[in-house]
């Protein structure tokens, strides 16, 4: 079996799949308030996005993340896991996990666990009730944070994700590190993304996070570490704490350097970069086989022109996004 090298060299072993454009909120940065979402005749059933998934374990990806929208709303969802969790007991697979909004987590965690899932991502970017039900429009943090105990109390590990935005969490960050030490969580924060239209000018909300860490030092002793978790992170250790911080500056300080992902929509179109709208059609070659030949032949074309990188930019007189899919389409 080929192993998936692109044209710069790196080797692609992290696969980031949508499994549901939908999700039950809708947060300001990610959508608009009247999403049109798909239809679902033009989704992904799970079988397919098992057979594509595995598809790509064979082809060498260690890393396995299940996105959305919110992943957790997809009806039967639990049965995608459970399938895929068979490679993780052939070895074949390193790790499979989520990126979730914490609003099903109590009904789920156990579950995740029993499908061999041992950590997971957490959206939350404000502890403050009434800016959380700002931010995501339709959510409840004390929902949320019933999920997150309930994963914390199944075995789960959980770093949380913030995405810094300006005049609205960027005086919160000390909290948020302090509350992460005490439950044993890591925390990541992520500038905003020019992804989809949201109905508003992007610079308003923009928050460089080489001003967050200069602010963050006053009060905190972070060192730089080489720890890397597959994703696009880099980051520090907390010595008050113990636990690790990780920054995600698409903009800052592009990451694009030693990218190995590709991420999968829900739809069957595999995008070779987030900030990119070069994408391949995977559904085709799925549904005209019942062998793997033709897909996987697709799989090593897209490989074959994965970009070296993003062009994200937000500035001034370009309020648009960088590409008008929106991140929910995309998988995060």
């Amino acid at each position: 079996m080929t192993e998936m090298i692109d044209p710069f060299g790196r080797h692609v072993s992290y696969l980031r799949v949508s499994v549901t454009d939908r999700c039950d909120f809708r947060c300001h940065y990610c959508m608009s308030e009247d999403m049109a979402f798909l239809p679902k005749r033009d989704v992904l059933s799970l079988e397919e996005l098992d057979r594509l998934c595995s598809a790509f374990v064979r082809k060498g990806v260690k890393k396995l993340r299940i996105t959305g929208g919110e992943p957790l709303v997809r009806r039967n969802i639990m049965s995608l896991f459970e399938n895929l969790g068979r490679h993780l007991k052939t070895g074949a697979l390193e790790e499979l996990t989520l990126t979730t909004n914490g609003s099903q987590l109590a009904r789920f965690a156990e579950q995740l666990v029993e499908c061999g899932v041992r950590r997971i991502n957490v959206s939350v970017d404000t502890r403050d009730p009434a800016k959380f039900q700002h931010i995501t429009r339709w959510g409840n943090l004390d929902k949320v944070m019933d999920g997150i105990a309930a994963a914390k109390a199944a075995g789960l590990q959980i770093k949380i994700n913030a995405v810094a935005l300006r005049e609205f969490n960027e005086h919160e960050f000390d909290d948020m590190i302090a509350w992460c030490g005490d439950e044993g969580f890591d925390l990541t924060l992520i500038e905003t993304m020019p992804m989809g239209d949201i109905g508003g000018d992007r610079v308003d909300q923009y928050l460089p996070l080489s001003t967050v860490r200069q602010r963050l030092e006053e009060n905190w002793t972070l060192t730089d570490i080489p720890f890397r978790s597959g994703g696009p992170a880099r980051y520090v250790e907390i010595a008050e704490t113990g636990r690790k911080l990780g920054f995600i500056t698409p903009l800052t300080h592009n990451f694009c350097e030693s990218c190995n992902r590709v991420r999968l929509t829900c739809t069957g179109t595999l995008y070779m970069c987030l900030g990119q709208d070069d994408a391949a059609n995977l559904l085709e070659p799925l549904r005209a086989s019942e062998g793997d030949q033709l897909l996987e032949d697709a799989i090593d074309e897209a490989i074959g022109r994965k970009p070296k990188g993003h062009d994200f930019v937000i500035e001034r007189g370009r309020s648009g996004p960088a590409v008008s899919r929106h991140m929910s389409v995309t998988g995060g």
